[in-house]
């Protein structure tokens, strides 16, 4: 990669940043959750060997994949994935918009935000590190059991470093 497209990606992932943690100043078990995200799926990401576009598109993705649950308590009164999903997009676009993203970034961020809680049909590499590296980090801050992390395991961790990664923190006890 050229050093001017690193340039480039460095204040997006930095702006991207600075804007997620203004965004949940006011509940840090947020930034702290989208950033353990963030950390595995760079993680894995990079084990699995990702394209450097597609390896930051998932960084940023990581970063905001939560950013629907303000709007969803906000509309609905409540922060389930469901709803997520459906308000996530429309607040993340114009962001993107903002820091000079592509349409096509924008889109497959947007999509992976307003699906990143659906477990079928998942479409790419991309998506499928970023639900394990959510799963990752929900499995901890909500305490599943052994029982529900094997379930886990066997219907959604598909990538060799995921599955190590959920092995070596869950079940290797």
């Amino acid at each position: 990669m050229d050093e001017n497209k690193k340039s480039i990606y460095a204040k997006q992932f930095t702006a991207i940043m600075d804007e997620m943690t203004a965004w949940y100043a006011d509940t840090t078990k947020y930034v702290n959750h989208f950033l353990k995200v963030w950390a595995f799926a760079r993680h894995i990401g990079l084990s699995e060997g990702l394209s450097e576009e597609t390896q930051f598109l998932l960084e940023v993705t990581a970063l905001m994949h939560d950013i629907g649950i303000k709007p969803s308590v906000e509309k609905y009164g409540s922060s389930a994935g469901n709803y997520q999903e459906i308000e996530g997009p429309g607040v993340a676009r114009p962001i993107l918009e903002r820091h000079g993203f592509t349409l096509a970034q924008t889109e497959r961020i947007c999509y992976l935000i307003g699906h990143h809680h659906t477990y079928q049909n998942m479409d790419g590499l991309d998506y499928q590190i970023l639900a394990e590296a959510d799963f990752l980090v929900n499995i901890f801050e909500e305490g599943q059991s052994r029982k529900a992390i094997e379930s886990v395991r066997e219907k959604i961790f598909r990538t060799a470093s995921g599955r190590k990664l959920l092995d070596t923190l869950y079940l290797s006890i």
